[in-house]
């Protein structure tokens, strides 16, 4: 009696019939059954027909176990397709959020910048717009300004003008009065019963000042000088004048003789005076006052470019006093940080002619020491290294001692792995290498292994002093 499996195809399998004594057919009634002779000579007939349902039953168990495996590694595959699937889905769908939420950031942050370049557009229109209003209100206001500055130069030429006039009517008529004044003593003078004529003298010798005058108007306009035909009225009027003092102190009283004396000196000399306002005008002479104003205006620029040249110069030499102590500093900041180099750099400006150490020497000194540039040396570069290491490690998440085992890593893993020969013809060896095996260094390497054997050379050598 063997067991069956539960279940086929995934249905319940009834349970199979106890048979109980000999084995009959279904359909035998019981006479047949009786009728049967039980077997006395087949017993090796029996034994096989057991073996062989025992092995048709191993072989359902068999099956039904494959089955079985085949079930479950068909439910489990699934159930990964369906893990998976779900998986794939929920990545598609973070991603898609992800996307969609970058995307919403990305929308945001481009409306915001459509936002303020707009507002900065219209910040920008409006400051156009109001240096525009502020430049044509001041061009108006200018216009404006200009426009009344012209009425008000046009009104004071005028005024000017007007003046002019004025001053030019009254003194014509003033020595024309003058003129009128001192004629009849002059006349009488020159009177003559047996020489009528001689009484034209008088109207010549005033008539010739003022055909000077004239003389002097013309010089003045072509701009030729003018002194010696003043000098010729003043001469002229100083006879008319002797002569109606010396004649109304002998003819008449002393009043006659001192007033037409005056009117034949007043007369030319207002006129004069009026020829002379016009010359220092042309010329553009200036009044006591406007040369007194000119006089302390240079007294003040002068005052003032002496203070701007004193703070000059004080400016200056607290400037260079500030870069002498900057470069004394720097100076023994040197020789305390890098002994060797100062020391080398003062025996090179020694040598080359220099007082003190310049940036040209103190480069040449420091490459001639430390075979590199200022800023750079044997230790920045060990430290850089360091740091690019541990940086390295750190974006790799693992430990700094795991990216190179070895102390120089241009060293050993460069070298490809496998055996070596010990000779050309001898047979291979493992860890012995040869010429050949290995690539070689780059230039850039090859370089700073040879500045790296010099420093340590002249790191080991003893100093001269």
């Amino acid at each position: 009696m063997t067991a069956s499996p539960p279940k086929v195809n995934g249905h319940t399998r009834p349970p199979a019939p106890l048979v109980m004594g000999d084995w009959q057919p279904i359909g035998a009634t019981p006479t047949q059954a009786e009728n049967i002779e039980p077997p006395t000579a087949q017993p090796a007939a029996v034994e096989s027909e057991v073996v062989a349902q025992a092995k048709a039953e191993a072989i359902r168990a068999e099956a039904w176990a494959k089955s079985e495996e085949q079930r479950i590694a068909a439910e489990a595959e699934a159930e990964e397709r369906r893990i998976k699937a779900e998986a794939e889905a929920d990545a598609t769908r973070i991603k898609a959020e992800e996307d969609a939420r970058k995307q919403r950031l990305l929308n945001d942050k481009a409306e915001r910048r459509g936002r303020e370049e707009e507002a900065a557009s219209e910040a920008r229109i409006a400051e156009s717009n109001r240096k525009r209003d502020e430049a044509n209100r001041a061009r108006a206001e200018a216009n404006e300004a200009a426009t009344e500055g012209k009425a008000a130069e046009q009104k004071a030429a005028q005024e000017i003008a007007e003046a002019d006039d004025k001053w030019r009517s009254y003194a014509i008529r003033f020595a024309v009065v003058c003129g009128i004044v001192s004629l009849p003593v002059q006349m009488s003078f020159f009177w003559n019963p047996h020489a009528p004529w001689m009484a034209a003298a008088p109207v010549m010798l005033e008539g010739s000042a003022w055909v000077v005058h004239r003389g002097a108007r013309a010089a003045a306009v072509s701009k030729r000088p003018v002194w010696h035909y003043r000098a010729i009225v003043w001469l002229l009027a100083l006879i008319a004048a002797a002569i109606n003092l010396y004649h109304g102190l002998h003819s008449f009283d002393p009043g006659t003789a001192l007033a037409t004396a005056f009117a034949s000196i007043a007369g030319p000399g207002v006129w004069d005076l009026h020829e002379h306002g016009r010359i220092r005008r042309r010329d553009g002479a200036l009044t006591r006052r406007e040369r007194k104003a000119a006089k302390r205006e240079a007294e003040r620029i002068a005052a003032e470019k002496a203070e701007s040249e004193r703070r000059d110069a004080e400016r200056l030499a607290y400037r260079e006093k500030a870069a002498r102590e900057a470069a004394e500093e720097l100076d023994r900041q040197r020789a305390e940080e890098f002994p060797k180099v100062h020391q080398h750099a003062r025996r090179l400006a020694a040598d080359l002619g220099e007082t003190t150490i310049t940036e040209a020497i103190w480069k040449r000194a420091k490459l001639d020491v430390d075979g590199a540039l200022p800023g750079e040396s044997a230790e920045v570069f060990r430290m850089r290294n360091a740091a690019e290491m541990r940086v390295e490690a750190a974006r790799l998440k693992r430990p700094v001692s795991t990216l190179s085992k070895t102390t120089n890593a241009q060293r050993v893993p460069h070298l490809p792995p496998g055996f070596g020969r010990g000779s050309k013809t001898g047979p291979k060896v493992r860890g012995v290498r040869r010429s050949g095996d290995a690539p070689k260094f780059s230039d850039v390497a090859r370089k700073q292994a040879r500045i790296e054997r010099t420093e340590t050379a002249k790191n080991d050598r003893p100093s001269d002093n």
